[in-house]
Protein backbone atom coordinates (compact mmCIF):
# COMPACT_ATOMS: atom_id res chain seq x y z
CA UNK A 1 0.00 0.00 0.00
CA UNK A 2 2.96 2.39 0.93
CA UNK A 3 4.82 1.36 -1.92
CA UNK A 4 1.80 2.34 -3.92
CA UNK A 5 1.09 5.60 -2.72
CA UNK A 6 4.82 6.72 -3.11
CA UNK A 7 5.02 5.71 -6.42
CA UNK A 8 1.69 7.58 -6.89
CA UNK A 9 3.32 10.44 -4.97
CA UNK A 10 6.05 10.42 -7.87
CA UNK A 11 3.50 10.54 -10.51
CA UNK A 12 1.68 13.23 -9.61
CA UNK A 13 4.92 14.87 -9.25
CA UNK A 14 5.83 14.19 -12.97
CA UNK A 15 2.89 15.70 -13.82
CA UNK A 16 3.29 18.99 -11.82
CA UNK A 17 6.42 19.49 -13.32
CA UNK A 18 6.41 18.00 -17.12
CA UNK A 19 2.82 19.56 -18.01
CA UNK A 20 2.10 22.56 -15.73
CA UNK A 21 5.48 24.34 -16.51
CA UNK A 22 5.51 27.48 -18.59
CA UNK A 23 7.54 30.29 -19.16
CA UNK A 24 5.73 32.55 -16.94
CA UNK A 25 5.29 30.43 -13.98
CA UNK A 26 9.12 29.43 -14.44
CA UNK A 27 9.90 32.63 -13.21
CA UNK A 28 6.80 33.21 -10.41
CA UNK A 29 7.12 30.07 -8.78
CA UNK A 30 10.70 30.27 -7.29
CA UNK A 31 10.04 33.93 -6.09
CA UNK A 32 6.78 32.84 -4.28
CA UNK A 33 8.71 30.28 -1.91
CA UNK A 34 11.68 33.01 -1.03
CA UNK A 35 11.72 34.08 2.42
CA UNK A 36 11.95 37.63 0.96
CA UNK A 37 9.27 37.83 -1.60
CA UNK A 38 7.32 38.03 1.88
CA UNK A 39 8.82 40.67 4.08
CA UNK A 40 5.89 43.29 2.87
CA UNK A 41 3.70 41.16 4.04
CA UNK A 42 4.61 40.48 7.74
CA UNK A 43 5.99 43.78 8.04
CA UNK A 44 2.13 44.24 7.46
CA UNK A 45 0.75 41.62 9.33
CA UNK A 46 3.40 43.03 12.27
CA UNK A 47 1.76 46.33 12.10
CA UNK A 48 -1.95 45.04 12.31
CA UNK A 49 -0.89 42.98 14.90
CA UNK A 50 0.41 45.91 17.15
CA UNK A 51 -2.60 48.11 16.21
CA UNK A 52 -5.51 45.25 17.14
CA UNK A 53 -3.56 44.36 20.02
CA UNK A 54 -1.62 47.10 21.77
CA UNK A 55 0.26 46.42 24.80
CA UNK A 56 -0.67 42.74 24.56
CA UNK A 57 0.96 42.81 21.13
CA UNK A 58 4.31 41.07 22.79
CA UNK A 59 2.11 37.80 23.98
CA UNK A 60 1.19 37.38 20.36
CA UNK A 61 4.21 38.13 18.48
CA UNK A 62 5.63 35.44 21.34
CA UNK A 63 2.73 32.89 20.08
CA UNK A 64 3.55 33.79 16.62
CA UNK A 65 7.54 32.76 17.28
CA UNK A 66 6.04 29.73 18.92
CA UNK A 67 4.57 28.69 16.20
CA UNK A 68 6.89 28.82 13.74
CA UNK A 69 9.58 27.41 16.43
CA UNK A 70 6.82 24.18 17.02
CA UNK A 71 6.19 23.72 13.30
CA UNK A 72 9.85 23.91 12.14
CA UNK A 73 10.76 21.21 14.82
CA UNK A 74 8.53 19.16 14.19
CA UNK A 75 8.96 19.09 10.33
CA UNK A 76 12.76 19.36 10.07
CA UNK A 77 13.67 18.22 13.74
CA UNK A 78 11.92 15.00 13.95
CA UNK A 79 10.09 14.30 10.62
CA UNK A 80 12.78 14.57 8.20
CA UNK A 81 15.56 12.67 10.18
CA UNK A 82 12.81 9.98 10.87
CA UNK A 83 11.70 9.21 7.72
CA UNK A 84 14.79 10.36 5.17
CA UNK A 85 13.04 10.59 2.28
CA UNK A 86 15.25 12.22 -0.93
CA UNK A 87 13.75 15.71 -2.78
CA UNK A 88 12.66 14.56 -5.91
CA UNK A 89 15.87 16.89 -7.29
CA UNK A 90 18.04 14.39 -5.61
CA UNK A 91 16.25 11.57 -6.51
CA UNK A 92 17.89 9.41 -9.01
CA UNK A 93 15.11 7.52 -10.69
CA UNK A 94 13.30 10.88 -11.67
CA UNK A 95 15.88 13.66 -10.99
CA UNK A 96 17.33 13.30 -15.26
CA UNK A 97 13.68 13.88 -16.05
CA UNK A 98 12.99 17.19 -15.35
CA UNK A 99 15.16 20.93 -14.70
CA UNK A 100 15.32 22.49 -11.42
CA UNK A 101 14.16 25.50 -10.60
CA UNK A 102 16.01 26.38 -7.92
CA UNK A 103 19.14 24.92 -5.65
CA UNK A 104 18.40 21.31 -4.37
CA UNK A 105 19.65 21.53 -1.65
CA UNK A 106 20.67 18.61 0.51
CA UNK A 107 18.11 18.26 3.07
CA UNK A 108 15.14 15.56 2.92
CA UNK A 109 11.89 15.80 1.48
CA UNK A 110 9.40 14.63 3.86
CA UNK A 111 7.59 16.71 4.68
CA UNK A 112 7.94 20.01 3.56
CA UNK A 113 8.92 22.64 6.02
CA UNK A 114 7.26 25.36 4.11
CA UNK A 115 4.10 24.02 3.99
CA UNK A 116 4.27 23.00 7.42
CA UNK A 117 5.64 26.51 8.93
CA UNK A 118 3.15 28.44 6.25
CA UNK A 119 -0.33 26.53 7.27
CA UNK A 120 0.71 26.62 10.73
CA UNK A 121 1.46 30.48 10.52
CA UNK A 122 -2.28 30.95 8.25
CA UNK A 123 -3.92 29.26 10.57
CA UNK A 124 -2.14 31.35 13.61
CA UNK A 125 -3.11 34.73 11.52
CA UNK A 126 -6.64 33.51 11.09
CA UNK A 127 -7.28 32.85 14.97
CA UNK A 128 -5.64 36.24 15.91
CA UNK A 129 -7.69 38.27 13.10
CA UNK A 130 -10.75 36.55 12.42
CA UNK A 131 -14.15 38.38 13.23
CA UNK A 132 -17.60 37.68 11.99
CA UNK A 133 -17.50 40.20 9.78
CA UNK A 134 -14.71 39.15 7.65
CA UNK A 135 -14.14 35.22 8.30
CA UNK A 136 -15.48 34.62 4.51
CA UNK A 137 -12.44 36.49 2.96
CA UNK A 138 -9.79 35.90 6.08
CA UNK A 139 -9.88 32.51 5.83
CA UNK A 140 -9.69 32.25 2.26
CA UNK A 141 -6.69 34.78 1.73
CA UNK A 142 -4.85 33.21 4.44
CA UNK A 143 -5.09 29.56 3.42
CA UNK A 144 -4.65 30.55 -0.08
CA UNK A 145 -1.09 32.14 0.66
CA UNK A 146 0.46 29.32 2.44
CA UNK A 147 -1.16 26.83 -0.43
CA UNK A 148 0.43 28.84 -2.92
CA UNK A 149 4.09 28.80 -1.26
CA UNK A 150 3.43 24.91 -0.55
CA UNK A 151 2.39 24.10 -4.40
CA UNK A 152 5.58 26.01 -5.45
CA UNK A 153 7.34 23.52 -3.60
CA UNK A 154 6.54 20.88 -6.01
CA UNK A 155 6.71 23.12 -9.12
CA UNK A 156 10.29 23.78 -8.35
CA UNK A 157 11.13 20.57 -7.93
CA UNK A 158 12.11 20.54 -4.63
CA UNK A 159 9.12 18.49 -3.04
CA UNK A 160 6.35 15.76 -3.69
CA UNK A 161 2.98 16.62 -3.69
CA UNK A 162 2.18 14.73 -0.56
CA UNK A 163 5.28 16.00 1.34
CA UNK A 164 3.68 19.20 1.08
CA UNK A 165 0.18 17.93 1.70
CA UNK A 166 1.39 16.57 4.83
CA UNK A 167 3.07 19.46 5.64
CA UNK A 168 0.08 21.37 5.34
CA UNK A 169 -1.68 19.15 7.37
CA UNK A 170 0.50 19.33 10.25
CA UNK A 171 1.02 22.86 10.20
CA UNK A 172 -2.79 23.44 10.37
CA UNK A 173 -2.87 21.32 13.90
CA UNK A 174 -0.09 23.30 14.99
CA UNK A 175 -1.68 26.93 13.91
CA UNK A 176 -4.87 25.73 15.23
CA UNK A 177 -3.20 24.98 18.27
CA UNK A 178 -1.34 27.83 19.35
CA UNK A 179 -3.64 29.91 18.24
CA UNK A 180 -5.81 28.72 20.30
CA UNK A 181 -3.52 28.78 23.37
CA UNK A 182 -2.98 32.54 22.27
CA UNK A 183 -6.46 33.38 22.71
CA UNK A 184 -6.92 31.80 26.18
CA UNK A 185 -3.57 33.56 27.34
CA UNK A 186 -4.98 36.60 26.29
CA UNK A 187 -7.74 36.18 27.91
CA UNK A 188 -6.70 35.34 31.11
CA UNK A 189 -4.11 38.13 31.20
CA UNK A 190 -7.04 40.64 30.45
CA UNK A 191 -9.12 39.57 33.88
CA UNK A 192 -12.02 37.82 31.72
CA UNK A 193 -14.16 34.85 32.68
CA UNK A 194 -14.05 32.24 30.17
Amino acid sequence: MLEHLVHLDKQWFLEVVMCLRNPQMDNIMPMLRDKFTWIPLYVLILVLIIRKYKYKAVWVLIFAGLTILLADRISAGIIKPLVQRLRPCNDPCISGLFENLVDCGSGFSFVSSHATNHFALALFFISIFITRSNRFTMVPVFISWAALISFAQVYVGVHYPLDVITGAGIGTLVGYGTGWVNQFVLVLRSGKTL
